[in-house]
């Protein structure tokens, strides 16, 4: 028979498990990553706070994706990184803790498709009424659209974690790096169905919502491109659109795989390393996929290197 610890507020983490010889090489390089990251993330938010020319709706509502980002990385990899170098028994982590982990890590998740829905819906005004874009892009709409981005998510990740709190638990061990939703729930022998149904419902929601937003808007751009003879207009375009897409289809794949695996046990290794790419990839890629793109931010980058080449021989 299976011994069960009822309502323990000391859980045991599995984390990662790696040979002696892998650890140091696998903790220099998520290490690295999370330094990247955080570089990047807090640069680009300096950038347009110091730059007067990057004040506008395009790269303020950015500018939430990438305090995402860096909410998403913090509240994962620091206690990861200590976790690797610890022997399995030692990976324990309160319950309490659990809990607040696990929300973090649904919200941001869910945040970040709620970010891209309005990103979405300030290129489909700037691209398909661009004479009427400062009209509807006020500060007040950006104030809405980003209290609505944060705000709605968070609504349904309190009810999803709320229902995952009210069970009584059995076991202590989490089978993943970190706590997550499917962590809580699994802890305890009652019944789930509830939270399944409700999980289901919400995952479904958030995907018919966020990819009906992006065909929906990048449809209609696409009509509009299409109609136009305007070259400029339609190179813009482009480059805008394929670039939001581009981190679309990362954020999504890995966060809808990450769930779906969360159904197979037999296949909990390449789930672990889809969850963590669900916070690395987006987390380190979206600066520079849209500061790449971005005209204003390479002038803004090329004017510091530059005067940094011009400064040392000025005496």
């Amino acid at each position: 028979m299976e011994n069960y610890t009822y309502n323990s507020f000391t859980l045991q983490l599995e984390g990662l498990n790696f040979t002696k010889d892998f650890v140091y090489t696998v903790l220099f390089l998520f290490l690295a990553f999370y330094i990247f990251t955080m570089t990047l993330n807090l640069g680009f938010l300096i950038l347009i706070f110091i730059e007067k020319n990057l004040h506008q709706p395009m790269y303020i509502l950015f500018c939430n994706l990438t305090v995402s980002d860096i909410i998403g990385v913090t509240e994962i990899f620091p206690r990861l990184l200590m976790d690797i170098l610890k022997p399995p028994s030692e990976r324990l982590i309160s319950y309490y803790e659990c809990v607040v982990q696990a929300f973090l890590t649904q919200w941001i998740s869910s945040t970040s498709h709620t970010l891209l829905m309005i990103m979405a819906f300030d290129r489909y005004v700037a691209i398909c009424n661009p004479l009427r874009y400062s009209a509807i892009m006020t500060n007040k709409m950006i104030l809405k659209l980003t209290i609505s981005a944060w705000g709605v998510p968070f609504i349904f990740v309190t009810v999803l974690i709320g229902l995952s709190v009210r069970l009584n638990r059995c076991r202590t061990f989490i089978s993943n790096p970190f706590c997550d939703n499917a962590s809580l729930f699994k802890l305890s022998c009652e019944s789930i169905v509830i939270n399944n149904i409700y999980g289901l419902f919400y995952t479904v929601l958030l995907l018919v919502a966020s990819v009906g937003c992006i065909v929906l808007t990048y449809g209609k751009i696409a009509v509009v491109c299409l109609t136009s003879k305007n070259k400029s207009l339609n190179k813009k375009a482009l480059k805008t659109c394929s670039t939001h897409l581009v981190v679309y289809l990362v954020l999504s794949f890995c966060g809808f795989s990450g769930i779906a695996l969360h159904r197979f046990p037999q296949y909990s290794d390449y789930r672990k390393i889809l969850i963590i790419l669900l916070f690395i990839v987006p987390g380190s890629f979206n600066t520079i996929i849209y500061g790449v793109q971005s005209k204003e931010v390479r002038q803004f980058v090329f004017k510091i290197f530059k005067s940094k080449k011009v400064l040392p021989f000025q005496k």
